[in-house]
């Protein structure tokens, strides 16, 4: 079993969690720990698990049919999978960025309130602050402060990435995930991208799912690589690429197999 011993900075856990579609074990035993306000890239294969343990962290599996999970994931020192937890409540706080910008065929504005909104938030001098809060932090408030009433289905994909990065930074979310969330877009976009996560990790955990290695040795504290299923290394990011202490690991990142 691979673990990285962290302190009491640990801002969520996975304690031996094994899940399953139907009869299929999508992860084994994963036990693993996620620094507050730090960036941990998740690698591996297609297939590994990885984007299964992203979505498990706020329990967006929930949504899936036949779906079981086995473990715990302690978050702010309680199991997220326990009878009385709330998992919308678990989403306000974890926000999730996914591989192809999905913005709401509404206004930029109205992109960014819905959420905000939905949870109380109703006066126009707050909501208006939280928007541009929201697309500054996102580094996006600079381009569209002028068409906030159009559709964001205008913009170009990258800015619809950052509409959705956003979107959920305006919940006021502890952790973000991030699922490929470059994949779809071009290498201008995707340096947006990397310069904003390397901002946000001030103020939020961060945990990425990359198919592209060069792109977590580059935006990432910790590395955690995936095989079928099972974490078979995680470590600090640099010591991963340059020193990993599992074979398995170093073939993977060498190109020898994956």
């Amino acid at each position: 079993m691979v673990t990285v011993k962290h302190d009491h900075n640990d801002v969520i856990k996975t304690k031996n969690v094994n899940f399953y579609y139907s009869d299929f074990k999508a992860l084994e035993d994963v036990t693993m720990n996620f620094e507050r306000n730090k960036v941990t890239a998740l690698i591996g294969p297609s297939g590994c698990g990885k984007s299964t343990l992203l979505r498990l962290l706020n329990r967006m599996n929930d949504l899936i049919d036949g779906t079981r999970v086995e473990g715990e994931v302690i978050f702010e020192g309680k199991n997220i999978y326990a009878p009385d937890v709330d998992p919308v409540d678990i989403r306000r706080k974890i926000g999730m960025v996914f591989q192809k910008p999905n913005p709401f065929p509404k206004s930029i504005f109205n992109n960014i309130i819905y959420g905000p909104r939905l949870s109380g938030i109703k006066t126009k001098e707050a909501l208006g602050e939280l928007v541009e809060q929201s697309l500054r932090q996102a580094s996006l408030w600079d381009e569209v402060k002028d068409i906030l009433g159009q559709s964001a289905m205008m913009l170009s994909g990258g800015q619809q990435q950052r509409i959705c990065i956003a979107r959920a930074l305006a919940m006021k979310p502890e952790i973000l995930l991030m699922d490929e969330p470059t994949s779809a877009l071009d290498p201008i976009s995707t340096a947006k991208i990397e310069e904003l996560i390397e901002e946000l990790k001030r103020d939020y955990t961060i945990i990425i799912v990359t198919h592209n290695m060069q792109q977590a040795a580059r935006i990432s504290d910790y590395t955690g690589f995936f095989y079928l299923g099972k974490l078979i290394e995680y470590n600090p990011t640099e010591k991963l690429f340059t020193n990993p202490d599992v074979s398995q690991t170093e073939d993977y990142i060498t190109g020898r197999f994956g």
